[in-house]
């Protein structure tokens, strides 16, 4: 599925936020969440989530959570490796 996304928030060094639509409305839609907290000295806690809702959802759930799970994991992983050679 390919989306358009428009952002619902920016706030920066602290959360960015997106909707995104397949075809109109209440179909198939994906807010996705990227969040930012400090937690220690020079340390944060980085979090992001996806909430999908839509009639469409249900047919789509064994992918979501298979490969919308995986990709996350993989962007953390490189987002984890990239930070920590600074």
């Amino acid at each position: 599925m390919t989306f358009r996304p428009s952002v619902i928030t920016a706030v920066p060094a602290q959360e960015l936020r997106w909707l995104g639509r397949f075809l109109m409305p209440g179909l198939f839609d994906g807010e996705h969440r990227f969040g930012i907290q400090p937690i220690a000295d020079g340390k944060i806690r980085f979090r992001q989530s996806e909430l999908f809702s839509g009639i469409l959802v249900p047919f789509f759930k064994g992918t979501l959570n298979r490969d919308t799970r995986r990709g996350f994991e993989e962007m953390n992983q490189a987002l984890k490796v990239k930070a920590e050679a600074q």
